[in-house]
């Protein structure tokens, strides 16, 4: 069945850390309606083979199909490197991905080295080998994996000492290596963003790339003819594949009021 402009758009993600693309998209749609699914039971990506992260990807876009997504966004970069070429042979429905902000990070850079902070999974794709190829040609690009620091924001620990303690440790090896950017090269991140600013220092610029993503959303619903004709705003509804109540607590602080998390059903978890 075709894809109706008044259906929801369908965001998935590793945990919560899609949040804040969501938050984006939100932004830039405001009447359409959004689904959201953290897979926290399975958190997180980084460390996953690509064959398991594409079989959680195809399971989650089911779960949204079924609820009758139009459009469905992979708010996770790990898994748009390991995923998105599958779901869009699979689905007919517009299917929009990440990738670190290597791009913009490369044109903002006045010391010519960009440091980028991402998942295992990420840097190890040959989607990522393929951007820095492209895009940074003329700059040094340094890579640092950030292992526990997903975990951190799915705990809602934004600012802790063992937060902080990581944030200095995966920063360091990028300044020591004079980077004035840094790409936040995961949807965990942003939520660290006054964290990481407040390590680097102000001279450091972080980029991330959930705005990017909200406008790609927006431009292919438009080409569709997919947009919301609602004059309403939209409403957004969440689901977890993990502990309920700690995700009822976190996504309830990250999204910045109280929301009504359910549970991702059993075929689908």
């Amino acid at each position: 069945m075709a894809p109706s402009a008044y259906g929801p758009i369908g965001v998935f993600d590793s945990g919560v850390g899609g949040l804040s693309v969501l938050r984006d998209i939100r932004a830039a749609l405001p009447h359409e309606t959004l689904l959201y699914v953290a897979d926290s039971g399975h958190v997180p990506y980084g460390n996953k083979t690509p064959g398991y992260i594409q079989q959680r990807s195809l399971a989650l876009s089911r779960f949204l199909l079924a609820q009758g997504a139009k459009a469905i966004v992979i708010a996770c970069n790990t898994a748009t490197a390991a995923a998105a070429a599958l779901l869009r042979a699979t689905f007919d429905v517009p299917i929009v991905g990440m990738e670190p902000a290597v791009k913009p990070a490369t044109a903002a850079t006045r010391s010519g080295v960009v440091g980028v902070l991402a998942t295992v999974g990420t840097l190890q794709s040959a989607r990522f080998a393929a951007l820095l190829d492209r895009f940074g040609q003329g700059v040094t690009v340094v890579t640092q994996p950030c292992p526990g620091l997903p975990e951190q924001v799915e705990a809602g620990d934004l600012d802790g000492p063992t937060t902080r303690a990581l944030v200095e440790r995966y920063t360091r090896p990028l300044l020591e290596r004079g980077a004035d950017t840094i790409v936040l090269g995961c949807t965990h991140y942003p939520f660290l963003r006054p964290l990481i600013a407040d390590v680097v220092g102000p001279a450091v610029a972080l980029i991330d790339t959930g705005a990017a993503v909200a406008r790609q959303l927006r431009r292919v619903l438009e080409a569709r003819d997919l947009l919301s004709p609602a004059p309403t705003p939209g409403s957004e509804r969440f689901w977890t594949s993990g502990d309920l109540v700690q995700a009822q607590r976190v996504i309830t602080t990250l999204w910045g009021r109280p929301v009504e998390v359910q549970p991702v059903p059993a075929p689908y978890r």
